[in-house]
């Protein structure tokens, strides 16, 4: 029996210093040891620019649960924690949600979550956290950056990214990144 290639899709990193919260991802897409896509935005905006959103896994599983995240924002505006709970409570339950193969980091100017399949919602003790193929890469670097550099969230995300884009077959140069500062 063949089966499907598997997809390796991404590298998100998030770093949050000093009031700024800042997210990259990776343009990368492949499909087994193809690159089918070099510049995808897996960065997104949510809420009116207030929460910033990178995913990680399957696209068009990634793009339902981006829904499902901005309707639990429009039913709890401004309290992103209680949407990511409500979303990650319905992803665990759900059948068909059930199945959705795709992990995302969510951040506004308050908070960073890590939200995954299996319920949970993560916040980072660091102040960083990452997802996909290359996320324990950039999350090494940005942590390290983070304790030797007094770089900005901005600048230690484009740094880390650039160093896993060097080790990881899966990532690769070309980064969207958005920031959100303080209050």
């Amino acid at each position: 029996m063949s089966q499907a290639p598997q997809m390796h899709a991404t590298t998100i990193l998030s770093v949050r210093r000093k009031g700024e919260v800042a997210i990259g991802g990776d343009g990368q897409v492949s499909l087994g040891n193809t690159i089918v896509k070099g510049d995808a935005k897996k960065i997104r905006k949510l809420s009116g620019g207030k929460v910033l959103c990178g995913f990680a896994g399957a696209t068009a599983d990634a793009f339902t649960l981006l829904e499902r995240l901005e309707a639990k924002l429009d039913q709890y505006p401004g309290q992103l924690l209680r949407a990511s709970v409500e979303l990650a409570k319905d992803w665990r339950t759900d059948r068909y949600l059930r199945r959705l193969e795709a992990m995302m980091i969510v951040a506004d100017r308050d908070i960073t979550l890590t939200l995954t399949g299996a319920g949970d919602v993560l916040e980072p003790e660091s102040g960083v956290t990452a997802i996909g193929s290359g996320g324990d890469y950039a999350r090494s670097a940005a942590r390290a950056l983070l304790e030797e550099t007094d770089l900005s969230a901005e600048e230690i995300v484009r740094k880390a990214m650039g160093i896993a884009a060097s080790i990881c077959v899966y990532t690769n140069s070309s980064l969207t990144l958005e920031k959100l500062e303080a209050r």
